[in-house]
């Protein structure tokens, strides 16, 4: 399954909508997720699982690029 992670650099400051910045990564739950990216300092605002229509849509996109963890 494909997920797609919002989530802030700075673990330390205020979440800014701004600076929300997000990834794909490939992994079997949310919880597997999360503990592939835990020793990254990020604070993961939402992680949100892409199926079907909406996963072709985003790997249309030019930015979609699955992160090795």
């Amino acid at each position: 399954m494909i997920y797609k992670v919002y989530y802030q650099e700075n673990m330390l400051q205020v979440p800014v909508r701004e600076n929300t910045q997000s990834m794909y990564v490939e992994a079997d739950s949310e919880r597997s997720v999360r503990k592939k990216l835990s020793d990254r300092q990020y604070n993961i605002e939402y992680i949100q699982l892409l199926e079907g229509q909406h996963l072709e849509h985003e790997q249309a996109a030019p930015s979609f690029k699955l992160e090795q963890v």
